[in-house]
C-alpha cells in the first residue's frame, strides 16, 4: 500500500494512504538512503510503501520502502554537527519568513536558505512578515532588503499575518503545490499559517520580551491538507540550513548573480576571492552585487557558521 508521510515524531510516522486513510507507522529494520548522512531516514513528504498489521486490535502500519525523492531540504542536526536532518521531501515551494526585528533574521541566514534551496532544486520564496509593526525607518531597511533579493530574481512578498496583508497572494503561490514554511522561532510561522487556513488552528506563542526569543510551538515537522488544493509542511524554528557535501568551487553556482558572471572571470575555477580579473569582484566594487551577499558567500566558503546568537533565536 502506498502513502505519504504527514508527520514524524522520530519513531512513529503518520502516513496517509491513497484511499485517504491515516495510519500510525513504524520503520521496518534500518533504512539507509544512499548518499545522505541523515539522522532521520524517513521525512515528512516522503512517498512510502507500507504493510498493515493488527496489534492488540489496533491497525499499525510498517514502512518497508521509500520512493525516490524529487528533492528534499535539510538542516544541520542539533546534536550531531556532521550529520543532517531532513526537514521535508518532495517540495515545490520553500517559504522563508523574514523579520527585521523581534527576532532579527540576518542576511547570511537568508542566503544559506537560498543556497540550500537552489542546490536541492526547490523554488524559494521570501516572505517579509510583520510589516504592520515597522516604523518608517524599519520599512526603509525592509525595502532595501527586498530590492536586493528581487534584483537577483527571487520572489519576495511583504506580508502581515496579523492584518492579512498579501495573504491571498501567498495562497495563489501555494495552490496545487506542496510548500514548506520555515524560519527562526518567533517570526510568525504559525500565525501566518493560521491566517492562510484558520481551521488548522496551529499553536502560537508570544516573543519573550526578556530575550526577544521565540517560544517554540512546533516540535516536529507536520504536513497538512489545505482547503484550496494545497499542502503545507510546518516546521520547527531552525538555526542552520545544511551546506553539506558541496565543493568550494560549486558554491558560487548557487548565487545566481555570481553564476551569471562566471564565464567572464579569467579563470574557469575562479573562487572570486583573490584571483585576478574576477568579474564577480569587479561587479561587487561597481555596486552591482550586494556586499551582504558576498560576505555570506565568503562565510560559506570558509566554513563559518551563520551569524546568530542563542539569546535571539530559538533552540530548535
Amino acid at each position: 500500500m502506498t502513502g505519504i508521510v504527514y508527520k514524524s515524531t522520530g519513531s512513529w510516522y503518520s502516513v496517509k494512504t491513497n484511499d485517504g486513510e491515516f495510519y500510525n507507522c513504524r520503520i521496518k529494520g534500518k533504512f539507509r538512503i544512499q548518499g545522505i548522512k541523515s539522522t532521520n531516514p524517513v521525512a515528512v513528504g516522503d512517498v512510502v510503501e507500507i504493510d498493515l498489521d493488527s496489534i492488540g486490535g489496533e491497525t499499525i502500519g510498517v514502512i518497508k520502502g521509500i520512493h525516490e525523492r524529487k528533492n528534499y531540504i535539510i538542516r544541520k542536526s542539533v546534536n550531531l554537527s556532521k550529520r543532517t536532518h531532513i526537514i521535508g521531501a518532495n517540495i515545490d515551494n520553500a517559504f522563508l519568513l523574514v523579520t527585521l526585528n523581534n527576532p532579527t533574521t540576518f542576511t547570511d541566514f537568508i542566503d544559506r536558505f537560498l543556497v540550500t534551496s537552489e542546490a536541492y532544486h526547490i523554488t524559494p520564496i521570501l516572505l517579509f512578515n510583520k510589516i504592520d509593526s515597522y516604523d518608517e525607518a524599519a520599512l526603509e531597511d525592509l525595502r532595501f532588503l527586498v530590492h536586493v533579493y528581487r534584483d537577483i530574481g527571487y520572489k519576495c512578498v511583504e506580508v502581515s499575518a496579523t492584518n492579512g496583508t498579501n495573504i491571498d497572494e501567498v495562497k495563489q503561490l501555494m495552490e496545487g503545490k506542496t510548500s514548506i514554511f520555515t524560519g527562526h522561532s518567533g517570526v510568525g510561522k504559525s500565525t501566518l499559517v493560521n491566517a492562510i487556513e484558520s481551521g488548522l488552528d496551529l499553536k502560537t506563542a508570544e516573543i519573550s520580551e526578556q530575550h526577544k526569543q521565540g517560544q517554540h510551538t512546533t516540535t516536529f515537522a507536520e504536513m497538512f491538507d489545505l482547503s484550496f488544493n494545497a499542502r503545507i509542511i510546518d516546521t520547527p524554528g531552525i538555526k542552520g540550513f545544511g551546506i553539506v557535501d558541496m565543493e568550494k568551487h560549486e558554491i558560487g553556482n548557487y548565487f545566481p548573480e555570481f553564476f551569471a558572471l562566471k564565464n567572464d572571470c579569467k579563470f574557469n575555477n575562479c573562487l572570486h576571492i583573490d584571483e585576478p580579473k574576477c568579474a564577480v569582484k569587479d561587479a561587487l566594487e561597481a555596486g552591482k552585487i550586494a556586499w551582504s551577499r558576498y560576505k555570506s558567500y565568503i562565510q560559506i566558503i570558509d566554513g563559518e557558521e551563520e551569524n546568530y546568537r542563542t539569546d535571539i533565536y530559538g533552540d530548535s
